[in-house]
């Protein structure tokens, strides 16, 4: 008789405490085939936003557990404790068409496929087949990544960064702000082949020895606006202003006007870009109800108001220094952990610690001190820090290094077959 792995034990309640711990969590255990137990899941949420499984996590855990025999208990909406037993390999999977839809349509379709990217992208075999995701639900979701920061952000800097390439398509787009709408959204990309591993791409950017950009460096930002129709002339007069006040000179291109067609539903997303390094920064928001007959129509001060705060926000992000954002560095954790070799996504400290930590990519073993991992790992915001911190719990080769600036992965892959 085979004896069982005891399950790895994680509180939920650690550092952030919220979805991204059981979403990274859920899917390193199905990379890995590991069993995990988590208590107290999204212990700290409990106020309005309400602790417990939500909607997308289940839907995400639901494939999973589909997608590797998984023994499962706990998975339902509210539910306080998972215990997830995945038994099949990444490399087992069979169908590589796959569809996928939220029982809610205000569950954000790009959570579900953060959940399950991780394991997809190990389930290559030796024919090299693709595989075509389609996840139906929100798109645009409040605490949430959406599209736009997806198909313009983060999937650019896996591409530049490993050379993970995936194809994506906004089939039609989903609100969880005002009357709630479901949209689609669709992925293709070839999955790492049986032996292969995640690597940094020695041409990249982010391979080290490169002085980190600035403000200055700054060359163009792209703005996406899918807000009602009545704003768009005023909001786009807005951000060039706010835009050339904090960034002088730079270009400015529209990649988005769209109508969002309700006043309930404002969307925003401004790109900077310097080289290959981008930072992005967005809002979700609803227009506050006209006391006057006007009805619920945007107002002048509410186009000024929105454009000054998202510029601000973008150029107090790129004014932190490093090669990512708040929001891409924690996203890019996971990939850092499954990588082999080191690779650093440095952001917000002085610019003699962050370049230091670029250039220790190319150093063996000197000026890196190892951080413990009894609790959420070096600098950055809770989300990363407890990212990290999920990744050695369930990975214990994993190293994080200098504050959590350096991360020397496991090199992940699976077996060839003989």
């Amino acid at each position: 008789m085979t004896k069982q792995t005891p399950a790895i034990e994680l509180d939920g309640r650690t550092g952030e405490g919220g979805g991204q711990l059981v979403r990274i969590a859920c899917a390193l255990a199905a990379v890995a085939t590991l069993p995990i137990r988590i208590t107290h899941v999204r212990g700290n949420r409990e106020g309005s936003r309400g602790g417990g499984l939500k909607s997308q996590h289940v839907t995400a855990i639901e494939y999973l557990a589909a997608a590797t025999a998984a023994e499962v208990d706990g998975l339902s909406v509210g539910s306080h404790t998972l215990e997830f037993t995945p038994r099949l390999r990444p490399s087992q999977l069979q169908n590589r068409t796959i569809k996928i839809s939220a029982d809610s349509p205000a569950a954000s379709t790009l959570l579900i496929f953060q959940a399950i990217f991780p394991f997809l992208l190990f389930a290559g075999n030796d024919k090299g087949e693709p595989i075509t995701l389609k996840i139906s639900g929100g798109t645009n979701v409040s605490f949430s990544l959406s599209f736009e920061y997806l198909d313009q952000v983060l999937l650019p800097v896996l591409q530049d960064a490993f050379g993970i390439t995936v194809q994506r398509r906004l089939i039609s787009r989903g609100w969880s702000l005002g009357k709630q709408q479901r949209g689609t959204v669709e992925f293709k990309f070839r999955p790492l082949k049986p032996g292969e591993t995640i690597k940094l791409k020695e041409s990249s950017v982010y391979a080290g020895g490169k002085l980190l950009p600035t403000v200055d460096n700054i060359e163009e930002i792209d703005v996406s606006m899918i807000v009602p129709a009545g704003m768009h002339d005023t909001l786009r007069s807005d951000l060039e202003v706010a835009l050339g006040d904090l960034f002088y000179g730079v270009e400015v291109n529209y990649k988005i006007v769209e109508d969002s067609g309700a006043d309930s539903r404002i969307y925003v997303l401004l790109v900077a870009k310097a080289g290959m390094v981008r930072w992005g920064r967005d809002m979700l928001r609803s227009a506050p109800k006209a006391k006057s007959k006007g009805g619920n129509r945007p107002t002048v001060q509410l186009c000024a108001g929105l454009a000054q705060e998202i510029a601000r926000e973008l150029y107090d992000e790129v004014s932190a220094g490093g090669i990512v954002d708040e929001f891409l560095q924690d996203q890019l954790v996971i990939f850092q952990a499954l990588a082999e070799g080191k690779t650093s996504f440095p952001r917000g400290e002085d610019k003699s610690s962050l370049e230091r930590a670029m250039e220790d990519l190319g150093i063996d073993g000197k000026r890196l001190r190892k951080e413990k991992t009894d609790r959420p790992i070096g600098e950055g915001s809770t989300h990363t820090t407890t990212a990290r911190w999920v990744t050695a719990q369930l990975l214990p080769r994993v190293g994080w290094y200098n504050k959590g600036y350096v991360c020397e992965g496991v090199g992940m892959h699976m077996a060839k077959a003989e």
